[in-house]
Order: C-alpha cells, then sequence, then structure tokens
C-alpha cells in the first residue's frame, strides 16, 4: 500500500447523514520544514486516485518534494479514502451517504491541522474536480490558504457542466434500471458506456478534427475510442462513480452555512493569490465561467490554457499543457 490512512471516526455530513468510522486516504511527498510554511495540498478529481497526480510532482517541478510539502488527499468515494466499495453495510452501494465538496474540504482541513499541525498552505491546486476542492479550500479557509491554483475547474457546477454530468451518469443507471435494482447489476457494458460518452466531452472538436489522439499512439478513432475511452472506467466500480458524480453535480462554494448560497459572496471571501487555467477549449468546465468567477474574487489572474486538449489539457498527457500549467504554478509560487 503507496498510501496512508487518516481514522476520522463517525463523521456527521452536511445531509445530516452520519457516516460511521469514515477514513481518508492521502500520500505525502517531501518533508514538513521547521516552521511548517511549505504544505502544498493537491485533492484528486473524479475516478483519480492520489497516484494520477504524480505527473506535476518531482525536481525541477514547481510542486518539488525537496522543496515543498506535498499532500494529497484522496476524494471520498473513489475507492480508496471511506467510499461505496468499502463501506460496511447498511452503507455499502447506493447507500452509501450524498458527500458534498464541502464535506471532502471539511475532512481534508482534519487531516491537515490534526494529523500534521498545519495552519498555513501555501498552495492549494487541483484539476477538474479537484479544481473545485480548491475553490473550496479558499472560500471555506481564506485565512488558511495563501495561494490556490484550480485548473480545468470552476467554482460551483454551473447548469451546463450539471447536464454533462447527468448524461455520464445516465450510462450508467440506464444499463441496470438501478432504481429498482441492486448494484450487482451494474454489468461492464456500463463502464464501457460511459467512456463513450465521455470521448465526445472530455476533448475538444480540433483535437478530433487534427486527429491529435495519434500523438498517445493510436492508428485511428476507432482505435482510439476503444483502445482509450472503452478501458478509461473499466475496472472502477460503478457505486463509487455515481457516489463521485453527485459530488461533482453538487458542487458550490456557497452551498454552506457560512455563505448561505450567496455565490458571490463566497468568491469575493477568496484573497488567495490565485490563478485560474482553464483550458481555452474545455467544453465543460469553461473559460467564461472561470472569467465570471475571477472577476469577483480578490486576487485572481486568469491563465487560459491554449491547447486543442480540451478538458484533457490539465491530465497530463501534453507535454505542452503540463509544462504551461507546471510554470504558472511556479510563477504563483513566487509571488509573496
Amino acid at each position: 500500500m503507496d498510501y496512508e490512512i487518516f481514522e476520522l471516526g463517525d463523521v456527521t455530513l452536511q445531509s445530516g447523514e452520519v457516516l460511521p468510522e469514515a477514513f481518508l486516504a492521502y500520500k505525502t511527498y517531501g518533508t514538513l520544514n521547521a516552521d511548517k510554511s511549505n504544505v502544498v495540498v493537491y485533492p484528486t478529481a473524479f475516478g483519480d486516485q492520489h497516484y494520477h497526480n504524480e505527473w506535476l510532482i518531482g525536481e525541477t517541478k514547481a510542486l518539488d518534494p525537496q522543496k515543498y510539502f506535498i499532500i494529497v488527499p484522496n476524494l471520498m468515494g473513489n475507492g480508496l479514502s471511506s467510499s461505496p466499495s468499502n463501506t460496511a453495510p447498511p452503507l455499502d452501494g447506493c447507500r452509501f451517504p450524498k458527500v458534498t465538496v464541502y464535506d471532502n474540504v471539511r475532512l481534508q482541513y482534519r487531516l491537515v491541522t490534526q494529523k500534521f499541525d498545519v495552519q498555513k498552505i501555501a498552495l492549494v491546486t487541483g484539476w477538474s474536480l479537484g479544481a473545485m476542492q480548491t475553490f473550496q479550500w479558499a472560500a471555506s479557509y481564506p485565512d488558511m490558504v495563501e495561494r490556490i491554483a484550480p485548473f480545468a475547474g470552476t467554482a460551483k457546477t454551473w447548469p451546463h457542466t450539471y447536464v454533462f454530468l447527468e448524461g455520464v451518469k445516465a450510462s450508467l443507471l440506464a444499463d441496470a434500471q438501478r432504481r429498482s435494482q441492486s448494484d450487482d447489476d451494474l454489468a461492464d457494458i456500463g463502464l464501457r458506456t460511459i467512456g463513450r460518452v465521455y470521448a465526445g466531452w472530455g476533448f475538444s472538436q480540433a483535437f478530433y478534427r487534427k486527429e491529435t489522439f495519434r500523438q498517445l499512439g493510436y492508428s485511428s478513432l476507432d482505435d482510439f475510442l476503444s483502445g482509450f475511452w472503452d478501458k478509461n472506467f473499466m475496472g472502477l466500480d460503478a457505486s463509487n462513480l455515481l457516489a463521485m458524480l453527485w459530488t461533482a453535480q453538487h458542487a458550490d462554494i456557497s452551498a454552506n452555512s457560512r455563505y448561505n448560497g450567496d455565490f458571490e459572496k463566497a468568491l469575493k471571501s477568496i484573497t488567495a493569490q490565485a490563478v485560474l487555467m482553464p483550458g481555452n477549449t474545455d467544453l465543460y468546465f469553461t473559460l467564461e465561467d472561470n472569467k465570471y468567477e475571477g472577476s469577483r474574487m480578490t486576487n485572481a489572474t486568469i491563465r487560459p490554457i491554449e491547447s486543442v486538449w480540451g478538458h484533457f489539457a490539465g491530465r497530463g498527457l501534453n507535454p505542452e499543457d503540463n509544462w504551461f500549467i507546471d510554470d504558472q504554478l511556479k510563477f504563483l509560487l513566487e509571488r509573496e
């Protein structure tokens, strides 16, 4: 096991439901310095686990373990932290409680403060649903978070993104007629189908028109669809995916007792130095949405990822996009 477990005990969620014996899986990179000023929090995205974040961590990179203490907490529902697949009955499978982004960040806060006794965070960063957690960190703990760098993600799930995720969810629900059948009926075909639904959204029109998938070693469009997308979600637990989809659909930094749904107030409360990196061809976490959010934040700069790789410009697949993201992190971390 290449990660550690932080026991949370019985956790009361935003919904009021109690998740018994909850736990957070995490991995750290580097060493915490004496004054505990070198902490980076880097949450995982939908369907990802900590190792999916490692492409952005390393010597010579902004997230250099020789310089920073990088904490990668696994999203609740991802199969390593408390999830439908590893929770005991009667809260296993489809009975797993609804966990919000706010819940996730509140539990990560416990990890950071109780396990490591950290009171200041130099940077929070993340991709996609990890970016949404990044925004939530800055809104929930504005006095603690010094910098944020969300890439390919927004401060809330805007209506069009909600609709996209509803389509992804429907591919799993339809396969098993989930409303009347158990999780055991969710067959592999549903996991292949979710990849096909995602295929038209994860990358841009230009990515497909230019056959950029050939850079990943695929010989044709059909080869890419079967070799990349059909396998993308295979091996994952369908109930875990549905739990994470619910988390993503209901993300909103203002949906809590601190802001009572006042999204504008929540954005204005973010005092961290911020670099927002939307993909300029991202089809569901759009540049326009980030511009709206950034214009209402106290200290935000918009640095679009100019790339045909769409949402997956933030996934670590294209070297040019990776260099751009790393450069922005270096720029931000050098700012006082």
